[in-house]
């Protein structure tokens, strides 16, 4: 073994250990204290690859974002074939899909983006960037197709769902909450009725009324 395989091998190994770590008890959980003495790594070789903590949560952070955005990418063509409704519902479960067998990026992915440490938000959104352009090229895709309500354009649609869309799993938990647990075939057919909430509304506007983005809303 060359010595840049040996190099690589032991960043792989400490890579391997951060993510245990980051993925089943989060940023705040960790130090390099508890990686060196839990995984058997010596502090010598920690600090020669890894400047700390924040370095190693970014890599770990940003493997994950790679690693969704190939998967998304990949099921982008299936999702297009559907009917627009069921190509939402799709849409909103596919990270779902993704973190069902992936519990420590799962873990990961929710640090970074519900729970982010403050100094470290600028870059996670940055790592983020790739995941989010094929989240708005895809619904940009969805929204052509779509009849949209009278005064409401495409791109406000667009950002619209977007917004929606890194949070449907913990309202569809919500929504759900009475429910017996469910895998994600079943969240599948229970985000339905979710989804119509999301996308038709809850009430009946008043007869006369200006929609909202006619009055600039």
């Amino acid at each position: 073994m060359t010595q840049q395989e040996r190099q690589q091998r032991s960043r792989e190994e400490i890579f391997r250990a951060a993510q245990e770590e980051f993925g089943t008890v989060g940023y705040d959980g960790v130090n390099m204290e508890r990686i060196c003495a839990k995984h058997g790594i010596s502090k010598g070789m920690m600090y020669h690859y890894y400047t700390g903590k924040d370095e190693l949560f970014l890599l770990c952070v940003e493997r994950t974002f790679r690693e969704l955005e190939a998967y998304i990418e990949g099921e982008m063509e299936s999702l297009e074939k559907l009917d627009v409704r069921e190509a939402v519902k799709s849409f909103f479960v596919l990270r779902e899909r993704f973190f069902e067998q992936r519990p420590l990026q799962k873990g990961i992915f929710e640090s970074a983006m519900l729970r982010p440490p403050k100094h470290l938000v600028g870059q996670i959104e940055a790592l983020r960037v790739p995941v989010r352009r094929l989240n708005r090229a895809f619904i940009a895709g969805l929204t052509a197709r779509m009849p949209l309500r009278q005064g409401l354009d495409p791109e406000a649609a667009a950002r619209y769902l977007e917004s929606v869309e890194p949070y449907f799993q913990n309202i569809l938990n919500d929504y759900c909450s009475d429910c017996p647990a469910q895998d994600v075939r079943s969240m599948l057919s229970t985000a339905g009725g979710l989804l119509d909430l999301i996308l038709f509304g809850l009430f009946r506007r008043p007869d006369g009324e200006p929609a909202a983005a006619a009055r600039g809303l």
